[in-house]
């Protein structure tokens, strides 16, 4: 019998999650959401259901994942099933407008921001927004991929005209972003299962955008993430009360402290991989195997419907 189904579209990251619930005796199966179809006047099966599908798809030759993929939990949901991560963290993962615009209406604080599509859009919003150096990045992003910093006008606008550029944005929304500068070069990851805080990794950037924590992202043998307890509680709380108000089970919420004092919160990863050597070098529990083991938890009490933790 099935315990857990995983939406997902890229089988290299799936690896740490295969060997943790194979360890708690969880049965799993993978449905591959590159393509396909789905019957929506089918009934679905009685598992729990786990969402990890990725900003990045289309990076993979995967553009119209994320779309079948909404399908799929729109229909999953028609039928009250029991999903970690649903329409509401694929909508966030999709959009990073969607993470800025409701983390904001809630009071936590992020990057001053401008979206635009198209080149001419782009320009006036750089002179309006009036401070460099800027950051541009794609609304659909995923692993740091596509953000690029600009020291002046001269070189946004060199960007902006190149059309082959632009298109790398796949819904051709452009984010102007604010750079700021951090205290120490580092910016740092939260952690969240099962709507809680599990722990958080502080990550040398090196002056990088591309962040991804996985083994299978690894670029070379620089230890770049370490598990750090310098995480303030009001934030890691206000975190807390973010997921569970968007029904969000599983996230890596990325901040940094600034110079000036602020704390700026800039991402909301739904599909959130884990650096094992970071794991391995503090003595904590691997994020996959937390993840199990709150499976197991929801297995016990025969819960229909995902709520997160107080």
């Amino acid at each position: 019998m099935t315990d857990i189904i995983i939406l997902h579209e890229n089988d290299e990251w799936l690896p740490p999650f295969r060997t943790a619930f194979k360890a708690a005796g969880l049965t799993l199966q993978e449905w591959h959401l590159a393509g396909g179809s789905i019957d929506l006047s089918a009934t679905p099966e009685d598992v729990i259901y786990y969402n990890r599908m990725s900003a990045s798809a289309h990076t993979r030759g995967h553009e119209h994942a994320p779309a079948l993929s909404q399908a799929v939990l729109n229909w999953l949901e028609l039928h009250d099933c029991e999903i970690l991560n649903g329409s509401r963290a694929l909508y966030f993962e999709t959009s990073k407008v969607a993470q800025y615009t409701a983390l904001e209406a809630v009071g936590i604080r992020t990057p001053a921001t401008v979206a635009a599509i198209g080149a001419q859009a782009l320009i006036d919003a750089a002179e309006r927004f009036g401070r460099w150096p800027v950051i541009v990045k794609p609304n659909r992003g995923g692993k740091g991929l596509g953000i690029q910093r600009f020291e002046n006008m001269t070189e946004l606008a060199a960007f902006a005209s190149d059309e082959e550029a632009l298109a790398d944005s796949i819904d051709a929304v452009w984010l102007l972003q604010e750079l700021f500068e951090t205290t120490d070069g580092t910016i740092t990851r939260a952690e969240f299962i099962d709507g809680k805080f599990h722990y958080a990794v502080q990550v040398a950037t090196g002056g990088s955008f591309e962040l991804c924590p996985a083994e299978a992202c690894d670029i070379d043998d620089r230890p770049r993430f370490e598990v750090t307890e310098n995480i303030p509680a009001d934030l890691v709380a206000s975190y807390e009360r973010f997921l569970k108000a968007n029904q969000i089970a599983v996230a890596g919420i990325e901040f940094a402290r600034t110079v000036d004092g602020q704390v700026l919160t800039y991402d909301i990863n739904t599909n959130t991989n884990y650096n094992p050597a970071a794991e391995q070098a503090a003595g904590v529990v691997s994020g996959p195997a937390r993840l199990a083991e709150a499976i197991q938890q929801r297995l016990a009490l025969n819960s229909p419907h995902f709520v997160a933790a107080e």
